[in-house]
This record gives structure tokens, C-alpha cells and sequence, in this order.
């Protein structure tokens, strides 16, 4: 629950800034700094209910971009 809570905390960053504020607001500095805390806090939510559950993210990543590839090939 504590990760849907910080991953709202980052979509709730950007949610009312409209079309081009986000690199308005990214230009300016603050908006970054914010985001970098709250992804910060999302992967660290992340990785610890991973350990917990014995999943090896990396390699899970991995797997899923391999499936992914397959589900979804790239357009030629």
C-alpha cells in the first residue's frame, strides 16, 4: 500500500500542469527536485517489497523486456 501511496505522491507532481508546463516546471528546477524524492521513494518501496518476496528485480526486468519483445515486436 505504502508503494501506491508514494507512486501517486510522483503522478501527483504533474497531474495539473497541463500541456508543456511539465518542462516549464522542470526548467525552473523545483519540479525536479521534487520528482527525484518521490521516484527515490517509489524505487525504495520497490526494492524492499521485492527482497521481501525473494523476486530479483533486475532479473525480472529483464524477463519482462524479453517477453515484451516478443508480445510486442518493434514496427519495421
Amino acid at each position: 500500500m505504502a508503494l501506491n501511496g508514494e507512486a501517486g505522491e510522483l503522478i501527483a507532481e504533474l497531474q495539473w500542469l497541463g500541456e508543456g508546463g511539465i518542462e516549464v516546471a522542470l526548467a525552473e528546477g523545483a519540479l525536479k527536485e521534487r520528482l527525484a524524492d518521490e521516484a527515490a521513494d517509489v524505487l525504495l518501496y520497490l526494492v524492499r517489497l521485492t527482497d521481501v518476496c525473494g523476486i530479483d528485480l533486475i532479473e525480472a526486468a529483464y524477463a519482462k523486456i524479453e517477453r515484451n519483445e516478443t508480445r510486442f515486436p518493434p514496427a519495421v
